[in-house]
């Protein structure tokens, strides 16, 4: 028990150390350096105001050296012997000095603050063709439709608010198309961009609207699910950023790392349980789905059913609620199983452009807080988080060598002898599935005779019933019988007490009938 505490040690993450590092109480994020969203934004605008204010300064200084470099030397030519011209030459020469100067002041405090604020200095450069990115055609119609819901969909929600709702697609439509322009810009610019439309647009709806937090709250859900869909394309991944060299560096690192088991990270899982591996998958499927969504808010939901299917596997081995100290290692197991496409960019996609009430406070920013923590100590998983010796780890890492198998000869020192129903439980697993997937092909053949069968039947049917009544109708001919007009009193009860109807009679000598 003592020694799984130690390999505990090596993965514990206190939970104050998800909260904001300036104390505020909301989650922070790793992309923000440790702030929360709220103290970011405030810090980034904060330094951004003072750089502003320090190129006015620079700039008004060099022009006050420039103007006075150039008066004394004006004042100091003859005006015999300076020509009309050389002033003007010389002041467009001043002028150019002096802008070349201001330029390279203001790149030299652009690059400070952007080292500031953005975790690598480096900035990758853009791709020089855009053919590995470019979709397939099925892709693209598919992308084409879920848009084309997605406006419809938004345009039927603000058809319900009235006045507001006319307000809201005026204001998003054109801030989309304020952002066609704004493709050079850079992610942290963009998504400044973004966040201020997102605040705007909330004060704008509880002060002059009057909206309470829980509508506006609703509202904005449906705004940024309208507005990302739309910039999904320009916006993930953008080719400003080194998001993808990234990528390509988590997803090797994770692939480095498939040695590592479930023992190693002590998570309190056991997949030999049914439920627990049904749970299990569902999170490696949810978490992998992540990257299939659009919408932030979407992605944080897989993020979230990932994180509820641990909790369930965790709860159902230890028979007893998890905890944080449990979730965390068995999240990490879930990524390095998974290996999620994109994984970097779509963590930094949903930092740049979620609404920041769902990242700073609620279960989504617990459990996307606890997801950059767990890929945070991926890259930086060493011997001594696992309970390694470095020999032992860099054997693992170059894989000239396997914990299982020195397992199952008693080289690994930190792991149990593993008992036979633990070495063999893929095979039975595998077993199983096969004779399930034998099963499900002899009732796939039955059905198969059976709906064969029921075709014939149909195709028999209308014969079938033709004859029988060609032999009912032989049997019992039809009679048609002749058509009799009824008479007007056929009706009536009493008719048979009435007298004969009378006759008429010839009257001799008379000549006449009566």
């Amino acid at each position: 028990m003592s020694q799984r505490a130690e390999r505990r040690g090596g993965i514990h993450v206190d939970q104050s150390d998800l909260l904001c590092k300036k104390g505020c109480g909301y989650y922070g994020n790793a992309g923000w350096q440790g702030l929360c969203s709220k103290c970011w934004r405030e810090e980034y605008q904060r330094v951004r105001q003072k750089q502003i204010q320090d190129d006015w300064a620079l700039a008004a200084k060099l022009q006050r050296e420039e103007e006075a470099a150039y008066a004394s030397s004006h004042g100091a030519q003859a005006p015999s012997t300076a020509p009309q011209a050389h002033p003007g030459h010389a002041s467009l020469g001043s002028f150019s000095k002096f802008e070349e100067k201001k330029t390279n002041e203001k790149t030299r405090k652009v690059t400070t603050v952007k080292k500031f604020f953005s975790p690598s200095s480096r900035t990758a450069p853009k791709k020089e063709t855009a053919e590995g990115k470019s979709p397939s055609p099925l892709i693209s119609r598919r992308a084409s439709f879920d848009t084309d819901q997605v406006c419809k969909d938004f345009s039927d929600y603000l058809k319900s608010l009235h006045k507001p709702g006319r307000e809201i697609q005026k204001q998003c439509r054109a801030f989309i198309v304020s952002m066609a322009g704004k493709k050079d810009l850079g992610a942290d610019e963009l998504s400044e961009c973004v966040q201020d439309f997102y605040q705007n647009l909330a004060d704008r709806l509880m002060g002059h609207y009057k909206a309470s937090s829980e509508s506006v709250e609703q509202v904005m859900d449906q705004v940024e699910k309208f507005i990302m869909t739309r910039l999904y394309k320009s916006v993930f991944c953008p080719e400003t950023t080194d998001d993808e060299r990234k990528d390509l560096t988590t997803q090797n690192r994770i692939r480095a790392l498939h040695w590592v088991t479930i023992e190693m990270l002590c998570v309190s899982m056991d997949e030999e349980i049914p439920e627990v591996s049904d749970n299990v998958d569902k999170a490696i499927t949810d978490v992998i789905e992540m990257d299939s969504k659009r919408v932030p808010r979407d992605k944080l939901g897989c993020i979230t059913r990932c994180s509820k299917h641990i909790f369930s596997a965790i709860m159902i081995t230890k028979k007893e609620p998890a905890s944080a100290d449990d979730f965390l290692p068995a999240l990490i197991y879930i990524v390095l199983k998974a290996n999620p496409p994109r994984l970097q960019s779509n963590i930094q996609y949903i930092t740049r452009f979620c609404n920041p009430s769902r990242l700073m406070t609620g279960e989504d920013g617990y459990y996307f807080t606890n997801l950059c923590c767990a890929v945070a100590f991926i890259e930086k998983l060493d011997a001594q988080s696992l309970n390694l010796s470095p020999e032992e780890f860099e054997r693992y890492m170059s894989g000239q060598a396997s914990p299982r198998r020195d397992s199952s000869e008693g080289g690994w020192a930190g792991a149990e002898p593993a008992p036979p129903a633990a070495i063999n439980a893929a095979l039975a697993r595998l077993n199983h599935n096969l004779e399930a997937l034998s099963g499900l092909g002899s009732r796939q053949d039955a059905l198969v005779e059976a709906a064969r069968s029921l075709q014939d039947d149909l195709l028999s049917w209308p014969g079938a019933v033709q004859r029988e009544v060609d032999q009912v109708l032989e049997k019992y001919p039809l009679e048609v019988r002749p058509r009799t007009l009824p008479a007007i009193d056929d009706n009536d009860a009493d008719n048979d007490n009435l007298p004969a109807p009378l006759a008429p009679q010839v009257l001799a000598g008379r000549g006449g009938l009566h």
